[in-house]
C-alpha cells in the first residue's frame, strides 16, 4: 500500500537537499561574478595607467620596454585570475553537490542491499 506520510517526507528531503544546493550554486556564483568584476576594474585602471606613461615616454627604447613590462605583468596577471576562477568554479560544483551526498549514498546502499538479496 502507498504511504502518503513517507512519500511526503521524501519529498521534503528532496526539496531540502535541492535548495541547499541552489543556494550553493548561486553564492558561487556571486562570488565568480564579484571577482570576475574586481579584476576587469583593476585591468582597466592598469590598462589607462599605462596608456598615461606611454604619453610621457621620450624615447622608442624607453616606449618599448614600458610596453614590454605592461604586456608582461598583464599576462602574468591574466594567468593567476584565471587560475583563480577555475578554483573558485571547481570549489562552486563541490559544494553545489554536497548536499547530494548522504542521499546517494543512501540510495546506492540500499541498490546494493537489494542487488545483495536477489
Amino acid at each position: 500500500m502507498f504511504n502518503f506520510d513517507d512519500a511526503n517526507k521524501k519529498s521534503k528531503e528532496a526539496i531540502d537537499v535541492a535548495v541547499k544546493s541552489y543556494s550553493a550554486w548561486t553564492k558561487g556564483l556571486q562570488a565568480i561574478a564579484t571577482e570576475a568584476a574586481d579584476y576587469s576594474k583593476k585591468s582597466f585602471e592598469d590598462g589607462v595607467a599605462h596608456v598615461e606613461k606611454l604619453t610621457s615616454v621620450k624615447s622608442v627604447e624607453a616606449a618599448f620596454e614600458l610596453q614590454t613590462n605592461f604586456v608582461k605583468s598583464s599576462y602574468e596577471g591574466f594567468v593567476a585570475e584565471a587560475t583563480k576562477i577555475g578554483e573558485m568554479y571547481a570549489d562552486l560544483a563541490k559544494d553545489a553537490y554536497k548536499p547530494y551526498e548522504a542521499p546517494v549514498a543512501k540510495a546506492t546502499a540500499a541498490v546494493k542491499a537489494a542487488a545483495a538479496a536477489a
